[in-house]
């Protein structure tokens, strides 16, 4: 979700002024405070709404008879001796990605236990109203010291709960933590962790590192640059030390660049500016706004013209256990899985089994990419399913992704986590090639069930599809009334066709949390602070702060 604005005057800033830029740090504090007016109105406005439908989904269940628990009963995967039902912490359950997990161990009969962050007074995060899990912990932030008792927080819960397995489906804020938590609770106690070591998350985690490493395991990565400097920039921008133009002016088919940093940045994550622009000048004054410094690397990479794609898979001991693929995009929030059979499914499979069997028996963890496809080449891939892609990865996020939603009716999920838990043979792997591929000599994972539902969020379709588009016709004549047509019929499709990825009719109360608490509470603290935002993602519940 995100709010919009044109360079109108303060004096005439509207609560959501138009689709045309969005607010941005020299937005007045005026408009952001009317756009965090304009949304807690919003809540109000549809809470009769979605009480009534919380209020009938409860009756739906008491006419079914503890439906949840028949449901429960009908997909759990069977017993057996060795494998009895675990008791599993899954952490990042105010997210849907934690939820949608902390969902199907429940279905698959294990005890589940979520963990998250929230404030010391008010129970903000949605999971922790779902009937999946039995008890609920709250996680302590890292903070500028370390992240010493985020670390001993989360090994409390292990040892308290006895925990089987931890699932670490938390944020990209706590990444390197995450992987601190792992080893300590690896090392001390008898629980197993999803989640990758601190040396392997640094490594994808940070954009350069991971080109490098792509690089070393015989990987295919687009031009890439490691920039410590705005001079090292401009050198390989305007005088073509980097494949560029001469002087930095742009030629029909030269090659194009994208400056990203190579960490987590809300303020310039946004920044997709092509370079070199059209002249010398304009591109030094570009690069002269970026905070460049060897403290604070940057990585300038070849443009890649084509669709996007990412990939969320799990990954135990170095095989990959579940995988999907889907179209994305840089603000991602609707997601529809590509048939597991597609060239462009199987040529992402392919490399992520590589990437996989590179790391070895401690590569276990969620690991996503994503991925740039020449437009040619999509093209030719969806006439032709056994064609190979060639990929361009352009991120690694060694975490669980938001796309593993789309495994939400897939019950052999859970028993691929199971896998950890047993014991760790020693198996000489096969090279994962094109042919080891096609001989079905590779083993596959677990794909979607099909068809495969598609998800959405109705608060986000919502703004996106009925309320900016009204307010650029009636404020601003940045739209017309087609426009505004077309937007009210695709919320309507999504909303009978689509599934929220955080309602379950079973588990209705996480969804109406996430609108009626959690946010209207996040939109309050930035009026009571003064803090300005950007957007929002309802589905990972981050808040991009200018």
């Amino acid at each position: 979700m995100s709010t919009k604005s044109t360079s109108i005057d303060d004096t005439n800033d509207l609560p959501l002024r138009s689709a045309g830029a969005m607010l941005d740090a020299n937005s007045s504090w005026r408009a952001h405070a009317a756009q965090n007016l304009a949304l807690l109105s919003l809540s109000v406005m549809v809470l009769p709404f979605t009480t009534s439908l919380l209020l009938l989904s409860y009756a739906v269940n008491l006419l079914y008879t503890a439906w949840p628990l028949k449901l429960r009963a009908s997909i759990r995967s069977p017993q057996t001796p060795i494998f009895p039902p675990k008791k599993i912490l899954v952490t990042g359950v105010g997210m849907t990605k934690g939820l949608a997990l902390a969902r199907l161990f429940f279905a698959a009969g294990h005890e589940v236990i979520g963990a998250d962050f929230e404030p010391s007074l008010i129970p903000t995060a949605c999971g922790h109203m779902s009937k999946a899990i039995k008890s609920f912990y709250k996680l302590t932030k890292p903070g500028p010291e370390g992240g010493a008792k985020y670390t001993k927080s989360i090994l409390d819960i292990v040892v308290m709960e006895d925990v089987d397995l931890w699932v670490s489906c938390s944020g990209v804020a706590s990444a390197v933590e995450d992987g601190e938590a792992k080893e300590l609770i690896e090392l001390v106690t008898n629980c197993k962790a999803v989640q990758f070591d601190v040396a392997t998350t640094k490594r994808l985690h940070e954009k350069h590192l991971f080109m490098e490493y792509t690089r070393s395991i015989g990987l295919p990565t687009p031009e890439s640059h490691t920039i410590t400097s705005r001079a090292a920039a401009l050198q390989l921008l305007i005088e073509g030390g980097a494949k560029g133009t001469a002087k930095g002016k742009k030629d029909i088919g030269s090659t194009e660049y994208i400056m990203k940093y190579v960490g987590t940045d809300d303020a310039v994550r946004g920044d997709m500016t092509l370079l070199p622009l059209d002249t010398p000048a304009a591109t030094k004054a570009h690069i002269g706004r970026l905070p460049i410094s060897e403290d604070r690397p940057w990585i300038l990479q070849q443009y890649i013209k084509g669709p996007e794609y990412c990939t969320h898979s799990l990954v135990v001991r170095g095989e990959v256990k579940a995988f999907v693929a889907c179209p994305s995009a840089e603000l991602l929030m609707h997601y529809s899985a590509l048939p597991s059979e597609s060239a462009l499914s199987q040529s992402m499979l392919r490399f992520t089994q590589e990437y996989a069997a590179a790391g070895g028996e401690s590569f276990t963890g969620h690991l996503s990419f994503d991925f740039l496809v020449d437009e040619a080449e999509a093209e030719a891939a969806a006439r032709d399913p056994t064609k190979h892609v060639h990929l361009h990865p352009i991120e690694c996020n060694p975490r669980a992704h938001t796309a593993v939603a789309l495994l939400n009716d897939t019950p052999a999920m859970a028993e691929a986590y199971m896998t950890l838990l047993q014991p760790s043979t020693s198996v000489k792997r096969l090279g994962v090639d094109e042919k080891v591929m096609a001989n079905g000599l590779a083993p596959q994972p677990i794909f979607p069930v099909t068809p495969t539902k598609q998800y959405n969020w109705v608060g986000h379709d919502l703004f996106e599809f009925i309320i900016l588009p009204v307010f650029a016709l009636l404020f601003s004549n940045t739209t017309n009334v087609s426009k505004v047509l077309d937007g009210i019929l695709e919320f309507a499709e999504h909303l009978l066709f689509w599934h929220d990825g955080t309602f379950e009719i079973w588990d209705p109360l996480p969804a109406w949390w996430l609108y009626h608490v959690y946010w209207p509470t996040q939109f309050l603290l930035c009026l009571v602070y003064g803090k300005k935002w950007s957007r929002i993602n309802v589905s990972t519940c981050k808040i991009f702060m200018c």
